[in-house]
């Protein structure tokens, strides 16, 4: 299903430039934070509410990777410890706590 010859396709949603800057911003600042606590232990929440508790693996391209403790039920990929990598968009974080261990 492409589209046909001499149709527009229709814009359903186009974000305001303040919005896109204001994110890029967010993303940035974010990008930063988590570079600098790789391998430490932090707790995250979502804007959706999510927690999730585990160490910082990296971040790259708006992608936060988080080691956590496989429990089954979390969207994560599973490598070849008993550690899960999880991977949360950087810009739905709502807070970042470090934890000391």
């Amino acid at each position: 299903m492409g589209i046909q010859a001499g149709m527009q396709p229709k814009v359903l949603y186009q974000a305001d430039q303040n919005y896109v800057q204001t994110m890029k911003s967010v993303r940035h600042h974010l990008h930063s934070i988590c570079r600098q606590h790789v391998n430490q232990f932090v707790q995250v929440q979502t804007i959706d509410g999510q927690v999730v508790t585990g160490r910082i693996l990296g971040c790259d391209r708006g992608m936060l990777y988080m080691g956590v403790q496989s429990h089954g039920g979390q969207r994560a990929f599973y490598g070849g410890s008993d550690e899960a990598i999880l991977a949360l968009v950087l810009f739905e974080l709502l807070v970042i706590t470090l934890l000391y261990t």
